[in-house]
Protein backbone atom coordinates (compact mmCIF):
# COMPACT_ATOMS: atom_id res chain seq x y z
CA UNK A 1 0.00 0.00 0.00
CA UNK A 2 0.97 3.40 -0.69
CA UNK A 3 1.51 6.02 1.53
CA UNK A 4 0.14 9.23 0.01
CA UNK A 5 -0.36 12.70 1.27
CA UNK A 6 -2.36 16.25 0.66
CA UNK A 7 -1.24 18.71 2.07
CA UNK A 8 -3.99 21.89 1.59
CA UNK A 9 -2.68 25.40 1.86
CA UNK A 10 -4.74 27.86 1.96
CA UNK A 11 -3.19 30.51 4.42
CA UNK A 12 -1.88 34.27 3.27
CA UNK A 13 0.48 34.19 5.71
CA UNK A 14 3.85 34.16 4.41
CA UNK A 15 5.79 32.94 7.32
CA UNK A 16 3.90 29.94 7.53
CA UNK A 17 4.68 29.36 3.57
CA UNK A 18 8.03 29.58 4.00
CA UNK A 19 8.63 27.54 7.19
CA UNK A 20 6.42 24.81 6.85
CA UNK A 21 4.29 24.30 3.62
CA UNK A 22 6.99 24.53 0.79
CA UNK A 23 10.12 23.49 3.30
CA UNK A 24 8.03 20.41 4.09
CA UNK A 25 6.48 19.94 0.79
CA UNK A 26 10.10 19.80 -0.97
CA UNK A 27 11.55 17.25 0.64
CA UNK A 28 8.95 14.36 1.60
CA UNK A 29 9.34 12.87 -1.44
CA UNK A 30 13.37 13.18 -2.14
CA UNK A 31 13.53 11.75 1.59
CA UNK A 32 10.84 9.07 0.87
CA UNK A 33 8.57 10.06 3.78
CA UNK A 34 6.09 9.65 1.06
CA UNK A 35 5.46 7.51 -1.87
CA UNK A 36 2.74 10.32 -3.59
CA UNK A 37 1.95 13.89 -3.16
CA UNK A 38 -0.28 16.64 -3.65
CA UNK A 39 0.13 20.19 -2.85
CA UNK A 40 -3.10 21.81 -2.90
CA UNK A 41 -3.44 25.79 -3.64
CA UNK A 42 -6.58 26.72 -2.02
CA UNK A 43 -8.09 29.81 -1.44
CA UNK A 44 -5.98 33.19 -0.41
CA UNK A 45 -2.64 31.31 -1.21
CA UNK A 46 -3.32 31.44 -4.82
CA UNK A 47 -3.01 35.13 -4.60
CA UNK A 48 0.18 34.88 -2.95
CA UNK A 49 2.20 32.51 -4.83
CA UNK A 50 0.67 34.62 -7.91
CA UNK A 51 2.49 38.11 -5.79
CA UNK A 52 5.91 36.46 -4.44
CA UNK A 53 8.86 35.48 -6.83
CA UNK A 54 10.44 34.13 -4.02
CA UNK A 55 7.70 31.46 -3.00
CA UNK A 56 7.26 31.08 -7.15
CA UNK A 57 11.10 29.85 -7.39
CA UNK A 58 10.01 27.08 -4.27
CA UNK A 59 6.93 26.08 -6.13
CA UNK A 60 8.76 25.13 -8.75
CA UNK A 61 11.41 23.33 -7.16
CA UNK A 62 9.25 21.32 -5.43
CA UNK A 63 6.75 20.10 -8.63
CA UNK A 64 10.13 19.30 -10.68
CA UNK A 65 10.67 16.49 -7.43
CA UNK A 66 7.61 15.38 -8.39
CA UNK A 67 4.83 16.93 -5.68
CA UNK A 68 1.61 16.92 -7.87
CA UNK A 69 0.97 20.97 -8.03
CA UNK A 70 -2.71 21.71 -7.66
CA UNK A 71 -5.01 25.23 -7.30
CA UNK A 72 -9.18 25.69 -6.79
CA UNK A 73 -9.91 26.61 -10.29
CA UNK A 74 -12.85 29.10 -8.39
CA UNK A 75 -10.49 30.66 -6.37
CA UNK A 76 -8.18 31.57 -9.12
CA UNK A 77 -10.67 32.62 -11.39
CA UNK A 78 -11.97 34.72 -8.47
CA UNK A 79 -8.34 36.21 -7.66
CA UNK A 80 -7.67 36.98 -11.36
CA UNK A 81 -4.17 34.39 -11.18
CA UNK A 82 -4.86 31.46 -13.39
CA UNK A 83 -3.14 32.00 -15.60
CA UNK A 84 0.14 32.71 -13.71
CA UNK A 85 -0.49 29.68 -11.67
CA UNK A 86 -0.70 27.70 -14.46
CA UNK A 87 2.25 29.06 -16.16
CA UNK A 88 4.18 27.54 -12.79
CA UNK A 89 3.12 24.41 -13.51
CA UNK A 90 0.21 24.29 -11.31
CA UNK A 91 -2.91 22.40 -12.49
CA UNK A 92 -6.32 24.01 -12.11
CA UNK A 93 -8.87 22.02 -10.86
CA UNK A 94 -12.19 22.09 -8.74
CA UNK A 95 -10.58 20.82 -5.17
CA UNK A 96 -13.38 19.73 -3.46
CA UNK A 97 -13.69 16.59 -6.07
CA UNK A 98 -10.04 15.81 -4.78
CA UNK A 99 -10.19 16.44 -1.90
CA UNK A 100 -13.50 14.13 -1.40
CA UNK A 101 -11.57 11.30 -3.67
CA UNK A 102 -8.37 11.77 -1.64
CA UNK A 103 -10.62 11.05 1.72
CA UNK A 104 -12.46 8.62 0.28
CA UNK A 105 -9.36 6.37 -0.21
CA UNK A 106 -7.28 6.39 2.55
CA UNK A 107 -4.72 9.63 2.08
CA UNK A 108 -3.52 11.34 4.82
CA UNK A 109 -4.53 15.35 5.10
CA UNK A 110 -2.63 17.75 6.55
CA UNK A 111 -3.95 21.75 5.95
CA UNK A 112 -2.66 25.11 6.53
Amino acid sequence: MKNKLLIIWSTEEIEVAKKMVLLYSSVILPRQYWDEAILMIWGPSARLISENLELQEKLKEIGSKGVTLQACVVCTDEYGVSKKLQDLGVELIHTGEVLTLCLQNDWKVLSF
